[in-house]
Order: C-alpha cells, then structure tokens, then sequence
C-alpha cells in the first residue's frame, strides 16, 4: 500500500511549504504535520503525526498538527476504523516524515558542497560531521521542495526513535480540554441555517402525509421540507426536517409538525420475538460453512456431550456527539464540514444525490466526539445536503439525542448454539458452533438473510485447533439497518466461546486456566499454532497480574476470557462481586500483544476505554424494537455506564514484541463480557449466557 508524496514550492515565500503531502515547513521552522485518519478520542492524531516528527527528526514543540481534507489520492485511504489506521498508516507516514528529512539533508549537502552520507538531520536542524555547521529545517525548506520526494526513503531503527514507542499526552489535549478545538456539532458558517430531523421510524417505511402549517407560523422558520429515502447504502432514510435561525427554533417547530408514518413491509418486528425464533434456528441443524476433521465420528466416540445457547442484543454506537455536518450545496460543487470517519463516502454518496462528480464535494473532516463505526455512515450528510439545497444556504444539521438513538446501523442481535464433545480426562474432541444473526452484508444486498461464510471466517481460524469442527450458519434476515459497531462480530463470538469454555471446564472439574492450556497445547492445526501459542501467551499474563488462584472473600470470584481479533491478541481477568442481584468489579486486568505500541498512554487509554464499553454492553445496554421501532430514546433508557459503576481498578499489560502493530481500538471490547460473566460464576454459581446479563441495580 503507498501514498502519493507530492512536492513542490508556493510563491509565497512566508507561507508554509509542502515537503511531501504529510509535512509541510514554513521559513521559520515551523511545521505543520497532517493527519490523513479522522481523530475520535483515540489519539491517532497524536500517534502518526509523531511518527512523521521521528522520521523527519523534528522538534516536536515546534509541530502543529492539522486535520486533513478528504483526498485519497493525497493522503491515502482516509477510512478510519478497523483498527487498522496504525497497521495501514505507520510505514507510509514514516516514509514521509523519512523523504522531507532526506530532501532536507540533500538541501543542505548541497550548500555545503558535501556528500550527503557526511550531513545527518537531529532537532529541526541539519548538521554536518566535517565542521560541526548546522542550518535549520526554515532555511533549507525553499530548495529542498525543488528536489525530487525519494520514493523509499531510509527509515531509522528503532534505537533511534525519539517519539514512536514513547509516552506522549494528545497534541490537542489542551486546546479539548479548554472548549477550544472545534467538533463537528461546533462548525459554524457566515449565513448558516440550522436544521432538525425526524426520521422514518421503520426500516423500509416513508412518510403518509404530514401537516407543517402550525410550525410554518412559527419564528425564525425558513423552510419546513420532506426528505424522501436515498437508495443508497449510506442515504437517509426519510424523514421531515425544519430548517430555522437555530437549532432549538428548529426542534421546537418540529415538534409542532403532525406526521402520519407508513411502516412499510418491517413494522412488526418485535426483538423479544426475534430472539426466540433465532434461538429456534440455531438450535437445529443449519447450513454448513466450514468443516474440519469429522465431527461425527467423534460425537459417536465422545463419553461426553455439551451444549448450550447464547443471545447478545442490539446496540446502539450511541457517541456522546450526536450525528451532525454542515453542509453548503452550491451550483457547481459542495462544501462539507463533518465528523466523519470516511470522507470517501460522504464524496460519493453526495456527488450521487446532488448529481455532481465526487471532486467536486469538498470534505472538511472534525474532530470527532466518539463514532465507533456509525460515523463511516453518512445519512446525516446527505440530509444536510438536501437542506442546504433546499434554502440555497449552508446547513447545518444536528441530530437530536433521541433521533440518534432510534435512527441508527445497530450492533447485529445474534444467537449461536456450541455443542463440544470430551474425553473423561477433558479432552475437547469436536466442536459444533451454530450462528444466527443478520448480516452487515444486509445493508447493502437485502438478499442476505443469513451470517455469509466471511462472516463465519474468525470462527474457523480460531486458536483451540479443534481437530473435529463444524461451523453453521442459520436464518437471520434483517429488519433494521445493521452496521459496523465496535469490535464487531468478535462480541458475540468471544462472549460464546469463553463462557462455554468456562462452561466445559467446569463440567470437567478442571481449573479455567489449566482447562485453556490444554485446549492451546493441544491445537493440531499447524496454521493455528502461532494464534495459540500468543492467545495463551497474554492469557498467562493477566492471570499471572491478577494472582489467579489467590484465595477470595465468599461471594468474590475471578474469571477469565481471551480473544484474538483484528490481529491482535487481548486477555483479561475479571474479579467480581456478587451479593444478592448485585454485581461489583472490583478490577480488571488486561494483557495485550498488539505488537509494536506506538505511545503506551494512549493505548492503556485506549484499553481502558474498551473495558468500560465491555462493562456497559454486558450489564446494561440494549436496543429493542416493538411494532419495527426502537423504544428506547436517551440515555435513561440506554443507560450507558456512569463513572461510579466503573472499576476502581484497571490495570494494563502490554507484551511488548518486535513485530508491527496491529488493531488496538476495538479487540479490547469483546474479552470483558465473558470474563465478567465467569467471574459472577466462580462468585455465586449463577451462570448467564445473554448479554446484556441485566440492568445494574
């Protein structure tokens, strides 16, 4: 994967100067370093920038770092999510930080009348080994933009890293912290109208008919419109939206408009029903998608048999920003200010809408209050675009928090059914896993109506090597928009397969940990072998931090989980309270080997943040739909965890490797669940195989 390095000179000889597309110097020395992945709170605009400062040697006081517009033939593929901005990005952006450093040095060879192996870069300047000159990166910055970008630069070895591999606090902590940097919901136009929006409540649905006129009369109310479906995988799903002189002048008048709703071929759906029947559909045979050695033959040889059922509910991304953008259709092209985590899409799907060529929609991409993977989405754009087209003015539209909620690509609800087969001594010998749930895929092919065999991929290839296995899938068709969600399909499969796992070893009489060892040291899959072998690795360690098999007061457990996704490897302990129907983590310890990590605060940040979503989603949070609608509204009814209920301790282990980075934000997410739930085991004996597990009392 490479990036495109343009070069050259502005003739404006105070400006800034564009190095390569990542590093741009002033005559002063000041430089601008842009960040081509969307900033959501998980520091990406710190971690590549300073990897672009190592490479390029320079002072990192004298840095700023911007946001960069969407432009993918600049700056590479911009989509921020997958945990793979690091994985994707480091190199790239090293390479660039890598060829300004040599365009800098060849610069200042040239002055000088040297060799260039005889001049070297350290702090923003460029020294020489001959006589001990130096010239700062200002001065030379002019004459190296006229010298060719290197196409592969010399990178430094990791002895030498002044940033990558360090500790360092967000680059815009401070300017957060004061109210001083500026969010998409804080984007404000000269001449701008505000708009508010209530949607189709069901999938499919549209609007009947609607009566404005008590909210036409209202002040400050320029235009009341009916936005109808974009068929498009990103559009919106209709609705009506007041555009006003200000975001409450518009709510207010919304309220004051009598919609009447057709729910369309959805309005039945009722998830308390949909759980049943996918239960029902798991719990007989279904299509099979993978299959490895003969399950058969060991059902038929076992002396023991298991089996047990697992439901994991809808959720909702629900970010403390709600969805907003402010848009500006003009004649010819359109501007567009947006949280968003893939400017490509929102270049696409307006260009679609608005009958334009996706360059001329120009994306300014904010700083974004949390996404999660809604923000890939962009409904939100696309109406505000219909607004600004509507009023010929920029709109900008902000959802309220209970159009967010109910107008979301929820978290796919799922149901999977694990049968395992053992040997007296707890021998694991066939594993049968069964999963139902509608398919991302759903979204943008209505004839999906079943988990794909992609979708089913990370059951085949997990760690146990199971020699006997058998993976099906069963009906699911979706009746709501499903999305990417954090961590994605690997919460309900580390939720199922840690808690049965739990399960069997209790069955066996064997201690969890033991029970997992064996299951590693027995995988007879070669491929698998690394997988074990680094999933037991972190495994150990959190237990170890934990003092697993230390001695409990009554009524405290620990419980354990692992899980390998997005490339990385996360094992966590959890140690729990339980009295009565109340439950209390007391703390939690994680092991992580993500590979190289490019700045430990902010990954420990990071897991932190993954086991209070962990937390959340196993005791609280759920999305319900009733006659093909979402109930819930806010936060009293999604209650997402409060600082109180958080664990008083979360401690952080990383097993630090020599090899690449890989996924961070979301494989941290997936692991809290079953941990919590075979710690309330070892607690209390009660057992619980859904998620959430119940409300907090």
């Amino acid at each position: 994967m490479g990036v495109t390095l343009p070069f050259g000179s502005w003739a404006d000889s105070s400006a800034e100067i564009e190095l390569t597309a990542f590093v741009h110097i002033a005559p002063s020395g000041d430089t601008t370093i842009y960040c081509g992945r969307c900033e959501m709170g998980q520091g990406i605009a710190t971690a590549l920038p300073a990897a672009v400062a190592d490479e390029l040697e320079a002072d990192w006081d004298r840095v700023q770092v911007l946001q960069a517009d969407g432009n993918e033939s600049k700056f590479g593929p911009q989509a921020t999510g997958g945990s793979n901005s690091i994985n994707q990005m480091f190199v790239p952006m090293r390479e660039a930080g890598a060829a300004a450093r040599e365009m800098l040095v060849s610069a200042a060879a040239r002055r000088w009348g040297l060799a260039e192996a005889d001049c070297y870069a350290e702090i923003h300047f460029i020294r020489n080994r001959v006589d001990a000159r130096r010239l700062p990166f200002g001065e030379l910055v002019e004459e190296a933009s006229k010298l060719p970008v290197p196409r592969k630069p010399g990178l430094k070895q990791p002895a030498d890293w002044r940033y990558i591999g360090k500790p360092m606090p967000s680059r815009d902590l401070s300017s957060i912290v004061t109210g001083q940097r500026i969010f998409g919901a804080d984007t404000r136009v000269p001449g701008m109208k505000y708009a508010a929006i209530r949607h189709v409540p069901v999938m499919g649905g549209s609007v009947r008919q609607y009566d404005a006129d008590a909210a036409r009369a209202m002040p400050g109310v320029a235009d009341i419109i009916l936005i109808p479906r974009f068929k498009s995988p990103y559009g919106s799903v209709g609705g009506i939206a007041v555009i006003a002189d200000s975001t409450w002048r518009a709510q207010k008048a919304l309220d004051q408009v009598q919609i009447d709703w057709d729910a369309g071929t959805h309005g039945s759906y009722d998830t308390e029903q949909y759980k049943r029947q996918l239960v029902e559909n798991v719990e007989q045979p279904g299509e099979v998608t993978h299959e490895r050695g003969d399950l058969r033959i060991a059902q038929d040889k076992a002396t023991k048999r298991y089996s047990a059922s697992y439901v994991c509910a809808h959720l909702s991304h629900s970010p403390m920003e709600p969805m907003s953008s402010t848009v500006w259709v003009r004649e010819t092209s359109c501007e567009v200010w947006a949280s968003t985590q893939d400017p490509a899409s929102i270049q696409r799907t307006l260009a679609a809408f608005l009958g334009m060529e996706p360059d001329d929609v120009t994306v300014h991409v904010m700083i974004s209050g949390g996404a999660f993977g809604r923000k890939f989405k962009c409904d939100y754009v696309q109406e505000a675009a219909a607004c600004s087209k509507a009023v010929g003015a920029p709109v900008h539209l902000t959802w309220s928090r209970e159009e967010d909620t109910r107008t979301g690509y929820y978290h796919s609800i799922s149901a999977q059914h694990i049968e395992a087969t053992m040997d007296d001594d707890g021998t694991v010998t066939g594993w049968l896993q069964r999963v139902a749930f509608p398919s991302i895929s759903s979204t943008f092919d209505a004839r999906v109506t079943k988990p794909t065999k992609n979708d089913l991929s990370s059951l085949w290839d997990h760690p146990y090597g199971i020699a006997n296995l058998r993976i099906e899938s069963a009906s699911a068709p979706a009746h709501t928009r499903i999305g990417w969600y954090r961590a994605v399909y690997a919460i309900f499969y580390g939720f199922a397969v840690n808690v049965f796992t739990d399960e069997l070893a209790a069955r066996a009489g064997i201690d969890p940990l033991e029970f997992y060892r064996r299951l590693y040291s027995d995988n007879g899959v070669s491929e698998l072998k690394e997988k074990a072998e680094r999933s037991l690795s972190v495994l150990e360690l959190a237990a170890a931090k934990a003092g697993w098999g230390k001695s409990l007061p009554k009524g405290h457990g620990l419980g354990l989980a692992v899980h390998h996704s997005f490339e990385s490897y996360i094992a966590m302990v959890v140690h729990a309270q339980v009295t009565d129907d109340n439950i209390k983590v007391h703390r939690v310890d994680c092991a992580v080997d993500c590979g190289l990590v490019l700045n430990p605060d902010q990954a420990t940040a990071q897991m932190e943040g993954a086991v209070i979503m962990g937390l959340s989603l196993a005791l609280n949070t759920e999305i319900s739909f009733k006659d093909g609608a979402v109930v819930n509204s806010n936060f009293h009814d999604y209650p997402v965890l409060r600082i109180p209920e958080a664990p008083p301790e979360i401690h952080v282990h990383f097993t630090y490797t020599g090899a690449r980075p890989t996924g961070l934000g979301e494989p941290g997410v997936p692991t809290l669940a079953p941990a919590l739930v075979n710690a309330v085991f070892a607690a209390s004996g009660k057992r619980y195989r859904n998620l959430p597990i119940r409300p907090l009392s």
